[in-house]
This record gives C-alpha cells, structure tokens and sequence, in this order.
C-alpha cells in the first residue's frame, strides 16, 4: 500500500475498529500526522492564529489514529484494547515500547479472530 492509498483507507474506515490494518498503512498514516504537524508548527510559528487549524486537524485525525492502531493490533493478533496500556502512569514508557514493537512485527499469515490476512499488491 502506498502512502495515498494509506491516508484514504484510514479515513474511509475512520471509525472501523474492526479487522485488520497492513504495516505501511499503518505507519503511512502516522507519518502523515507527523508530516502535517510539523509544517504546521512551522507556519504557526509565523501567523499564530494557524495554531487553530492546527488543533482542530489534531481533533480531525484523533479518531482514525485510534481506529487504525486498533486494527493494526489485530492483524498481530492482539486486541486493539492493548494501546490504551501507553497511557498507564509509570507502566506507559513500557508499554509504548513493546507496542511500537508489535506494531513494527509482520502481521499473522493466516485467519485470526479479526478477519482474514491482508493481501498486498506488489
């Protein structure tokens, strides 16, 4: 999947929370958020009412985040339940590495409980 393909899967399926997600759909669409914040920040810092925008892109995104990582667990085989475990006081540094982990590791081959594999075009 390529970046575009990735951003419009993710906001197709914003409140999807079911099935799964592929690696680069996963993180093409973080890296979006990351692209698009960081040049917003840049041009914020020079017309200050653009924070606004900024914050609102922020409410706009929020939900696919969670949709997204939610599915991406599931094609590990994990609930989507498990990313909530980041933001465990003290536990969450943990936490946030091991998912960064699961999220970085190849999804299962073959029919989970969450839906069959992903088949990719190559």
């Amino acid at each position: 999947m390529n970046f575009q393909n990735s951003i419009k899967t993710c906001f197709k399926k914003f409140s999807d929370f079911n099935g799964r997600a592929s690696r680069s759909e996963f993180w093409y669409f973080y890296l979006f958020g990351i692209i698009v914040y960081f040049l917003g920040m840049f041009i914020a810092v020079q017309a200050p009412f653009f924070f606004a925008i900024l914050i609102i892109f922020g409410f706009v995104v929020f939900i696919p985040a969670l949709a997204v990582t939610a599915r991406r667990l599931h094609d590990t085989g994990k609930s989507g339940w498990w990313q909530l475990t980041a933001y465990i006081p003290y536990v969450g540094i943990i936490a946030s590495i091991i998912l960064i982990v699961v999220w970085c590791t190849e999804g299962e081959k073959k029919k989970n409980k969450y839906g069959k594999p992903i088949k990719l075009k190559r």
